[in-house]
């Protein structure tokens, strides 16, 4: 069973992203019929961001208050019907305007993944697991560019964005009728359900949520950047042609899917061997870390090969590392508390997307181009794995009075 859950969610995230990716890949195409000019481009990136981080605090919060099934079907809900609605969108205000919409209801994605993982996995398996959901991301844009390219060159960028909206609504009701939860966590939270819950408020009085918290400010961007940036980059530096951009892009996401599976294989394969739960973690994500500056370099590269294998490095040690930071809040709190402290997390961390990927790339690169954005933005990975070791410390379960109950559980 656990099983079947773990390929819903993994199938859920790919459609998420495949909906919030379609804009970036299909821009110059769109751009041929509707104005769009970057700084344009991204004050509508930096308005998803905001309802993204808007979406991941009210998200969390109701994803503990009534479920993960319950959740994540209405989160699903809504982030396709906003998809779809980019379809009929006739200017930037308008796209601003169903962006805003699709961001809000795709928040809880990583939330309500991260809870039900924590409710059907053991510790020492939650970071491959959450391999696999993180590997949709990965997943999605593989497919996604090339498929998106075909159908707006073929069928008109509109019928890009219908078609993809509509695979949420196909998925939600096989969500309803498979997902329930364990029958452990049901018999031993009956009784305890109201006092074991954080809520945000709560959550945030805690260092370690505050070191997630930060590292996700940080590092979010830095994916974002790529999803919303590379297409375009790809296009007007590099003069890619359409099915070049799309190759590209799926090379760039099939290299980077590797580090989603390995990040989550290496941090569990290591816990067997003994480690602690907070060294195994810690020390695949220092890798990470080091290797992140490494990959930014593709933007000095003279050849568009190595540009583009640098590139995948790069995104490959970030799903590596966002493996095993996505793990840390169900390895600290308890699984009660694991919806909002995630959603405060993926808050700051869409915050810091609205920044340093939407509002802040859509000034600067007409001005001073993609080179020191690129260069500054790797190196981000340092001060958020130093947040981490200083704040979320060896990733030990918290002990809390409101959660007093659901540690002295069996579970």
């Amino acid at each position: 069973m656990r099983w079947l859950i773990l390929s819903l969610l993994f199938v859920a995230t790919t459609i998420n992203y495949l909906d919030r990716g379609i804009l970036g890949v299909i821009l110059p195409e769109i751009r041929k019929q509707l104005t769009i000019s970057t700084e344009a481009y991204g004050v509508i990136v930096f308005a998803f961001q905001i309802a993204y981080g808007i979406g991941a605090l009210i998200g969390g919060k109701l994803l503990d208050r009534y479920g993960t099934r319950i959740g994540y079907a209405v989160s699903a809900t809504l982030w396709s019907a906003a998809a779809t609605l980019n379809a009929v969108a006739g200017s930037a205000l308008q796209f601003g305007f169903f962006r805003t919409a699709l961001g809000l209801g795709e928040a809880p994605n990583f939330p309500v993944c991260s809870k039900a993982v924590a409710e059907w996995f053991p510790a020492n398996q939650r970071a491959m697991a959450m391999g696999v959901v993180n590997f949709g991301t990965n997943f999605a844009q593989i497919v996604g560019p090339p498929i998106f390219i075909a159908i707006a060159l073929t069928l008109g960028w509109r019928a890009c964005f219908a078609i993809m909206g509509v695979l949420g609504f196909i998925w939600v009701p096989v969500w309803l009728l498979v997902y329930r939860q364990p029958e452990r966590i049901v018999s031993t939270t009956a009784g305890v359900r109201e006092t074991s819950k954080l809520s945000i408020r709560q959550v945030v009085r805690y260092k370690q949520a505050w070191g997630y918290a930060i590292a996700k400010f940080l590092t979010d961007p830095v994916w974002w950047f790529y999803l919303v940036w590379l297409p375009t980059y790809l296009n007007d530096v590099r003069q890619f042609s359409p099915s070049e951009r799309g190759a590209a892009l799926t090379l760039v996401y099939a290299i980077s899917g590797g580090g989603a599976i390995a990040g989550g294989a290496i941090s569990s394969y290591l816990i067997r061997r003994g480690w602690t739960v907070g060294r195994a973690r810690k020390t695949t994500m220092a890798v990470c870390a080091v290797l992140m500056p490494v990959g930014g370099l593709g933007v000095l590269a003279t050849s568009d090969r190595t540009a583009i294998l640098l590139f995948g490095l790069a995104t490959a040690a970030h799903q590596a590392w966002m493996t095993n930071l996505f793990t840390a809040p169900a390895d600290v709190f308890p699984p009660e508390a694991v919806g909002s402290t995630n959603g405060f997390g993926v808050s700051l961390g869409a915050f810091g997307g609205a920044l340093f990927s939407g509002l802040i790339p859509g000034y600067l690169i007409p001005q001073l181009g993609y080179v020191p954005v690129f260069l500054t933005m790797h190196l981000f990975y340092l001060a958020a794995w130093w947040a981490v070791h200083r704040l979320m410390g060896n990733l030990e379960p918290v002990h809390t009075v409101r959660a007093v109950a659901a540690t002295t559980s069996s579970f």
